[in-house]
């Protein structure tokens, strides 16, 4: 595709922002913002000096005509904003979770499939560095055959945290679509694996919340929660999201290996560390450990017979990144610029799509009922 493309983003907080901020490092033009509230909407456009603001969506995919969508909004929000892109025949890049059902991923993966659209899926924390140089050292056969892996964290968020989307499953909530989805592409791209099957729990340690008013960025909720001496005169509402979940999987690596990789993935959004977060990779010649829930560092290896030894990032991995400090803005503006890229022509370069959004989706789904190992589906 040739010429200036034309971007417009569906949701202004932080994500809406990161999206346009994305867009334009990769050259393309944002030519509107869209969200529900209207002063929210015209003062960030006006901000970041976007030129379209409004609260309706179809409006401005039908004023403006873009080339590419970008959608920050609540999960439960994408469907029907992602289908009306597609059906124009936009580029789509989508935060996870895709949507909240499984059978309505498929069905926006297969829509975009069969439209011949580009998509992006941002389970996009396999692009830190950390998490890049396990990859490296793990095609080096510094682990040797991969056995298993470690993803663990624990958040101790605080339980009066103002209800939002976040607190319910059909709006986008729940860890398992926000925390569990950036472990496993972590885990899928240092391997270079496809996910086999799945089991595994989810709990509700949350079931009721706050309303308070004024919460724009997800990020400062915190900052939002009741005091103690507030608790009886305000509004609460039911929670159903989960907020913990210990998860259980198989995945298939590049490398040969005798049987799957043993994946375990667990979370505690309520309950309190002792020891730091982590994320680990075993094989039978060594072991690769990074510390941090998302791989932030540092990363450690042991060989067999030696101590454990810091392996610093290398240049060839941080020049490859663009130079932002935030690592979520970091590791969406890789995702955007490896879809655009693709937009104009050179090619798919392995970036996780609307098909990896939907297998997410359903892993999640299975996890949520608590029925037994699922073996995913890989193609609709």
């Amino acid at each position: 595709m040739s010429g200036q493309l034309k971007g417009l983003v569906l949701g202004s907080g932080f994500a809406g922002q990161g999206h346009a901020e994305a867009m334009r490092s990769c050259g393309i033009e944002v030519v509107g913002m869209v969200s529900r509230t209207a002063e929210v909407v015209d003062e960030v456009a006006a901000e970041m000096g976007i030129p379209y603001s409004s609260t309706d969506w179809v409006d401005a995919l039908n004023a403006l005509e873009p080339d590419l969508v970008a959608i920050g909004t609540p999960g439960g929000a994408h469907y029907e904003q992602i289908l009306a892109a597609i059906d124009r025949g936009c580029h789509v890049f989508c935060d996870k979770p895709l949507t909240t059902s499984a059978a309505t991923s498929r069905e926006l993966y297969v829509a975009a499939r069969d439209k011949g659209v580009k998509t992006a899926y941002a389970a996009s924390f396999r692009y830190q560095p950390h998490a890049l140089l396990a990859k490296k050292l793990i095609a080096e056969g510094v682990i040797g055959e991969p056995f298993e892996t470690e993803c663990i964290s624990h958040y101790e968020l605080n339980p009066l945290i103002p209800w939002g989307w976040s607190h319910r499953i059909d709006l986008g909530g729940g860890r398992l679509s926000n925390n569990f989805t950036h472990k496993l592409s972590i885990v899928l791209h240092a391997l270079d694996a496809t996910l086999i099957d799945i089991n595994g729990e989810a709990r509700n340690d949350m079931h009721r919340a706050p309303v308070v008013e004024g919460v724009h960025d997800f990020r400062e909720r915190g900052d939002f929660a009741p005091s103690a001496d507030d608790l009886d005169s305000i509004e609460w509402r039911d929670v159903d999201s989960e907020w913990a979940y210990s998860v259980m999987a198989h995945v298939n690596p590049a490398i040969a290996t005798r049987q799957p990789v043993s994946s375990i993935f667990r979370h505690g959004g309520m309950q309190p560390r002792f020891e730091d977060d982590y994320v680990a990779f075993y094989g039978d010649e060594g072991s690769v450990h990074i510390g941090g829930a998302y791989a932030q560092g540092p990363l450690h290896v042991k060989k067999r017979d030696s101590d454990w030894e810091r392996i610093e990032v290398p240049s060839s991995i941080t020049d490859s990144l663009p130079d932002i400090e935030d690592d979520t803005q970091r590791n969406s503006t890789v995702l955007m610029r490896e879809l655009v890229s693709d937009i104009r022509g050179d090619g798919y370069c392995g970036y996780q799509t609307f098909r990896d959004g939907w297998i997410f989706q359903e892993a999640v789904d299975a996890v949520r009922r608590g029925d037994g190992w699922f073996v995913v589906p890989t193609d609709a």
